[in-house]
């Protein structure tokens, strides 16, 4: 059964101090009295970055523990609501039904989780005071447990496509478009500013940076969040990002080993197959992953893809010892954490229940499990596989080791809270807002320019229309796309009007899109993952019949070009936030000059076996 035993009722407590720098002084006081275990077994470092304690003292500790705590260290979890002992109703309702638990604290006191990972839609992220406090309570609910360790606090805050912490946090161009301005110091400069935004909110841990090479145009999974397609250069813009989170005390983690970057299939929803060579795994996939152990990654997340060259078992290879243990341990020697993707997606739980799972995972050399659909059923199966004999409490050590040892690393035993003072100066501040823009103005690459359309001339064309796709603008962005492009075309001196008209234009959409150009002097269209079909193409096909200069803005993959080969002028965003869209208008207003080039190659849409544009092509004024 869970833990269950008595102690400090966290449930019934706020969840800290987090004004005035008293954040601060309660983490010290509470860490060091945290229970004599702790205080007996672990010498705290005076200074964050002070030496890991010896292997002597954290294995003392983790002597220390019960077994149902163990088991609970291995453990990160989802959980609803912005407190972490007063959340909405509608939280508490939700955390019932997945969980059994009303909040994060008793989550905590019931299963002694090792770590929490924050969620937009579980509601942990609405602003940056209400995350800080969260992570305080989330702390204090754990430490002030008997034998209470300090939590690793996760989020995916990848930039890009995928962010769970958004505005007013500084926002960057995604990992694709990073791959276009092609700097290292960029990479870097990202990762110690999310780093230090999202340390200041108390998350410790952080799933980013994508170390997959994207060489497949149709990956539905992984696409822009990948660097590119060149292994070396992915390789050496990972290592830089790296260091980056690890410079702001923040524990980066490379996904998806051994490689996700050759799928057609999603794997949050199918099992994919990855059917490359061991000679090409060893040229390709393999080679950002090597680059990141070597630049000292704190944490490596698995795919859940099967891998025969790698293991033909049949087993995604996030239960595949011959993979993590054999290749990822042994053969690279990397000894750090290992974490599985989430244990809720349809990748990893097609060949065995729920219940199998969790110890398959542990058995083939993970350390810490991630999101499984029912962490009692997956708790008590790693228990209960302890009791039986199938897993070892010394295999369990083990991994609780390597996960100390991260926490300490990080500083969380001499301070494991945040405070209000430490918000307001790290997040969002106004000198990382305006490093995010000229990082993201290197990164806007020109691939057409016919007849110099570009750049648009705001006295010779004055009036603007700006129309196309309107996804569903990723976390903690603004949006919509369109109306963000026409808001930065405004300010750049022009008078322009936004128009949406989707990702599948109806014919009477496209009709009135034609009406409205003719008012304007040129047509800025943003087009997203554009197919042979889409009608898309028949409605950038209608704006280029008006006469009009138009301009086509591929604000997400980059591909879009090879299904419009009419159009005069092309750019590509990578990605449809505020803070490349920004960038890209001021392109197109000749504010700026394009710098980026592609990450990745073109095919041509006739013959996908020939490159229409190469790795490198990028035209500017």
């Amino acid at each position: 059964m869970p833990d269950t035993s008595t102690g400090s009722d966290t449930s019934k407590r706020g969840t800290g101090n987090t004004g005035g720098g008293g954040g601060a002084r309660l983490s010290r006081r509470t860490v060091l009295a945290a229970g004599a275990g702790i205080t007996a077994a672990l010498t705290v470092p005076t200074t964050a970055r002070a030496a890991t304690p010896d292997e002597r003292r954290l294995k003392a500790l983790i002597s220390r523990m019960s077994l149902p705590e163990k088991v609970g260290q291995l453990f990160v979890m989802r959980v609803y609501g912005a407190s972490a002992t007063a959340p909405d109703q509608a939280d508490i309702d939700a955390n019932l039904s997945e969980l059994g638990v009303r909040t994060a604290a008793e989550l905590i006191q019931r299963y002694r989780v090792g770590g929490i990972i924050y969620f937009t839609w579980a509601h942990n992220t609405q602003n940056p005071h209400q995350i800080a406090e969260l992570s305080n309570g989330i702390q204090k609910a754990s430490l002030d447990r008997p034998r209470g360790l300090p939590m690793l606090i996760a989020t995916d805050q990848e930039h890009g496509a995928v962010c769970r912490v958004g505005e007013p946090a500084t926002l960057f161009p995604g990992a694709m478009a990073i791959g276009a301005g092609g700097s290292a110091a960029d990479a870097r400069t990202l990762g110690r500013i999310s780093g230090t935004e999202l340390r200041a909110l108390g998350i410790n841990q952080d799933y980013s940076p994508d170390a997959d090479v994207n060489v497949n145009p149709a990956n539905p999974v992984i696409g822009v969040r990948s660097f590119g397609a060149d292994p070396a250069a992915v390789a050496e813009l990972v290592a830089a990002e790296v260091k980056g989170y690890q410079s702001a005390r923040v524990a980066a983690t490379a996904k998806h080993f051994p490689g996700h970057g050759d799928t057609a299939v999603d794997s949050h929803y199918g099992f994919p197959v990855i059917t490359h060579s061991r000679e090409l795994w060893e040229k390709l996939d393999a080679v950002p992953f090597r680059s990141a152990i070597a630049a000292g990654i704190d944490s490596i997340m698995t795919a859940h893809i099967e891998f025969p060259a790698l293991d033909d078992s049949g087993d995604p290879a996030t239960l595949s010892e011959p993979i993590l243990t054999g290749i990822l341990r042994g053969e690279l020697g990397y000894d750090g954490v290992v974490i599985t993707d989430s244990l809720g997606m349809e990748g990893v739980r097609t060949k065995y229940g729920d219940d199998r799972v969790p110890v398959l995972a542990l058995k083939a050399g993970v350390d810490q499990l991630l999101n499984p659909p029912s962490i009692d059923t997956a708790w008590n199966a790693v228990l209960k596989a302890v009791q039986d004999g199938e897993l070892t409490e010394a295999r369990l050590d083990e991994s609780i080791l390597r996960i100390l040892r991260l926490k300490s690393r990080l500083g969380l035993f001499d301070g494991a809270y945040v405070d209000r003072r430490g918000v307001d100066h790290a997040v969002g501040t106004k000198s990382h807002l305006a490093a995010a823009d000229r990082i993201a103005e290197r990164t806007t690459t020109l691939l057409v320019n016919e007849g110099g359309t570009l750049p648009l001339n705001r006295h010779a064309q004055p009036r603007l229309l700006v129309v196309g796709a309107d996804p569903d603008s990723p976390s903690g962005t603004t949006g919509p796309p369109t109306g963000v492009l026409a808001t930065a075309l405004t300010e750049a001196g022009f008078t322009a009007t936004a128009l949406p008209t989707g990702t599948s234009p109806s014919a009477a959409t496209i009709d009135k899109a034609v009406a409205a150009a003719q008012d304007a002097d040129a047509v800025v269209v943003g087009t997203y993952n554009v197919t042979a079909n889409s009608s898309q193409r028949t409605l950038v096909d209608a704006l280029l019949a008006t006469g009009k200069p138009v301009v086509a803005l591929a604000v997400r993959n980059p591909y879009d070009i090879a299904q419009l080969p009419s159009v005069r002028a092309c750019l590509a965003s990578y990605c449809w936030t505020d803070v490349e869209l920004r960038a890209a208008a001021r392109v197109i207003a000749g504010r700026v000059k394009p710098r980026g080039k592609l990450p990745v190659p073109v095919q041509r849409a006739d013959d996908p076996t020939k490159v229409l544009y190469p790795i490198g092509h990028g035209l500017t004024y």
